[in-house]
């Protein structure tokens, strides 16, 4: 197969909402390189080089801030609480001195060089992506558009954030080098893992060595799923036992709240398809077809689909991870393709599940 080597400028145009990467030229093609590019972690740069390594030592350390990207946001404040709760430091969900301290302890370093190979960037890919069910339905199977939509989703990362790390001049194909946030995993021994999900694994750069839980609690309030070892608040208390990873989510929307409650998730699916249903979204015609969609990281329920005991319910990956825990889903429980198949690795078919408001 041949991989084309592009500027990164050219595949990084990004629509203003930020769902959609705009392939613009044809493989092959160079462009005049942009101008104003200034290096991460320096005066200008949209890097907070502090930020940046802090979301990369989080991740790591199973706190996921959601995509890499060195700037603020919610999820980053949400998971520096998170990681301040489990290591008993005062939740403030600043990066005081002593949050950092903590975090420095893994003594990882905030980058990473890669030579890409065929597993980073490799295809077959989908563009342009139909936007429409029935269009979705024709396809084999609902790839990403382009090398650097991969590559990002990889290195828990946005295409955006991979430019403003390398500059738009820097071209990106089989063999070229970039610099990317450091989630490379300690180990890819997916023992236990089926067919299907370890192959994701690797490809989400998910460490093997993970640990497990026993529950998970999700919180509307803040928007977060946190995972526990323990044993399982079945009344009206709080959280038992040790917090040891967490995650930002999307769940669920004032038309279709979070079913507030106990349940348990049963079941496992990667790359599924999905079965389009128009009378469980309140937002499409009844009298619109069903379809069964094909599976892929951009299809509507990303790489994973975790069922839950409540029909029509699941926690599942994203083809849009810049937009987790800051829009509505239609329900479900929406994380990243990386936290969800991370998810999947620390928990075992069955394992409880707390919603709380």
């Amino acid at each position: 197969m041949r991989h084309h080597k592009l500027f990164l400028s050219i595949l990084a145009s990004a629509s203003a909402a930020g769902a959609a990467i705009a392939q613009g030229a044809a493989p092959g093609t160079e462009t005049q390189p942009q101008s104003g590019w200034v290096a991460p972690g320096t005066p200008g740069s949209r890097i907070d080089g502090e930020l940046f390594h802090a979301q990369v030592l989080l991740d790591a350390a199973g706190f996921s801030p959601g995509v890499i990207d060195g700037r603020e946001g919610s999820s980053q404040t949400a998971a520096i609480r998170g990681f301040q709760q489990a290591k008993g430091l005062e939740v403030t969900g600043e990066l005081d001195a002593r949050t950092r301290q903590a975090l420095l302890g893994m003594s990882r370093p905030s980058t990473v060089m890669v030579k890409l190979t065929p597993e980073d960037v490799g295809g077959p890919f989908t563009y342009p992506l139909p936007t429409k069910p029935e269009q979705q339905a024709e396809l084999d199977f609902m790839g990403y558009r382009n090398m650097l939509e991969k590559l990002a989703e990889r290195y828990h990362t946005s295409p955006e954030a991979v430019v403003d790390l390398n500059g738009p001049d820097k071209r990106i194909g089989v063999g070229q080098v970039l610099r990317l946030p450091n989630v490379v995993p300690a180990s890819r021994d997916y023992s236990g893992a089926n067919e299907k999900q370890a192959p994701l694994l690797g490809a989400f750069n998910v460490d093997a060595d993970q640990p497990q839980g026993d529950y998970i609690v999700v919180d509307k309030s803040d928007r977060t799923l946190k995972v526990y070892k323990g044993e399982f608040p079945s009344g009206a208390g709080g959280p038992q036992g040790q917090l040891i990873a967490q995650f930002p989510v999307t769940t669920g929307s004032s038309r279709d709240p979070l079913p507030l409650g106990n349940w348990k998730v049963t079941t496992y699916a990667f790359l599924p398809p999905f079965h389009y249903q128009p009378d469980l979204f309140w937002d499409v015609s009844d009298e619109k077809e069903e379809h069964k969609l094909p599976p892929g990281p951009n299809g509507l329920v990303g790489v994973a689909w975790l069922d839950l005991t409540k029909d029509h319910y699941g926690i599942h990956g994203t083809p849009e991870p810049q937009l987790i825990g800051k829009t509505e889903s239609h329900g479900c429980l929406r994380l990243t393709n990386w936290d969800v198949m991370r998810l999947s690795r620390m928990m075992k078919p069955g394992f409880q599940a707390k919603f709380v408001a």
